[in-house]
This record gives structure tokens, sequence and C-alpha cells, in this order.
């Protein structure tokens, strides 16, 4: 995060979920997915990770690079642009477009039924670092159990999310159908802040308040 970059609520470097004022068209996005075929999919390669089928579907890659697997890495300080496919899947091309901050791999990525990611943590996602990942479900059902610090995340298609994915997550797929995030790693800068700012200033305001005891009432 650029030194003259500060948060502006203690809230946000505490929270380790917030859901972004962003929402996106999730019929649109679900078309795009539709027009991919079994084989564009890339097996994740860090299989000690995960437990049955997690694939990757690369829309930003790194300069450079054409072979499937250097595409759909995520390292954190590589140059990204857009895949050469991108153009066919607009919606795609429109949620990225509306992001006003530095973006570094966005990718496809999906969990097959029966599917599990092990217990791990991500460190160079750091919001005090300047770095984070957003989640866009795309595709999900009610029994994908996402955690995050032992609790559970429930993300509805065209939301956006803030994970803070330097701690400890898991995802099970215990449904019939597969679970496709748009998975996006951004450059924190003013605009990026704003959006979890609202996002955070939201959740606070539809939390229940406690009830006036007997005391306080008189």
């Amino acid at each position: 995060m650029p030194a003259s970059q500060t948060l502006p609520v203690t809230n946000l470097t505490q929270a380790d979920r917030i859901r972004l004022p962003l929402r996106f068209d999730a019929v649109g996005l679900q078309a795009d997915c539709a027009k991919l075929e079994e084989a564009d999919w890339i097996a994740h390669f860090v299989e000690q990770n995960y437990e049955g089928a997690w694939s990757i579907f690369p829309l930003r890659a790194p300069v450079g690079t054409t072979h499937p697997i250097l595409m759909a890495t995520a390292n954190i300080g590589d140059e990204f642009v857009a895949a050469p496919w991108l153009s066919r899947f607009p919606a795609m091309a429109e949620a990225l477009g509306r992001f006003e901050c530095q973006l570094y791999s966005a990718r496809l990525m999906r969990l097959d039924p029966g599917s599990r990611i092990k217990p791990h943590s991500d460190p160079d996602l750091n919001l005090a670092a300047g770095t984070i990942r957003l989640h866009v479900p795309v595709t999900t059902n009610p029994d994908v159990d996402f955690r995050l610090n032992g609790r559970r995340v429930d993300m509805a298609p065209g939301e956006t999310w803030f994970l803070r994915l330097s701690d400890v997550h898991e995802i099970t797929n215990a449904g019939s159908t597969p679970r496709i995030h748009l998975v996006i790693d951004c450059q924190v800068n003013d605009w990026l802040v704003e959006q979890l700012v609202s996002g955070i200033q939201a959740q606070e305001s539809s939390q229940p308040r406690p009830c006036p005891s007997a005391v306080d009432s008189r």
C-alpha cells in the first residue's frame, strides 16, 4: 500500500470478511462460463492443498506467458495483462473493467462436487501490505461450505467479497454442482479502500442492536 494510503477505520483492518457494494450480472457471468469446454480448465497445480477436482481458467495472465500452467499462476509482483481470449467473455470483461484499481491475476476457479480445499493460508494476500484477493461467486449451491477462521462465509452469485486469506481458510463442495468463483487479485488504492469502508459500514449498520435494559428504558 502506498505510504500516503491510510486505512480510515480500525474495523477495516480487523474484519476478515467484507461484502463490497459492487454487484455484477450473475446470469451474464454464468453464460460466459457455459462457453467453456472441459478441456479449457487447468487442474490446480498445488495438489497437496486439495482433494478431488479444483481447476482454473485464467482471464489475466503474467506478461509473456503462453504455457497454460504459467498463465494460471498468481504470483504477486508479476505484471499481468488480459488473456487473449477475454473478449469472448463479455460479462467477465465488463466486471473486470469496473475495478478502478490495478489488477493482477483474474481467474475462474472451479471446485467440483465432492471436492475439498484443505485448510491453508495465503500470506501474500494482506490488506496491510497492499494486495488483496476478491471473490465474485458465479455458480454455487447450498452445500458449498467456505470456512474462514472456522466461521462459514455465505456468498451469493454476483456479489463481491473481500476475504482475509492470509488467515486459515478451507472449502468443501458437498453439493451436486460445481462451485465457480471469479477470483481477482488487486492492488489496494483509495477507490478500493472506499469500497471496503462502504462494505463494512453496511455490515455494521445491519447488525442487530442490543435491546435496552429495564434500567435504560426508565
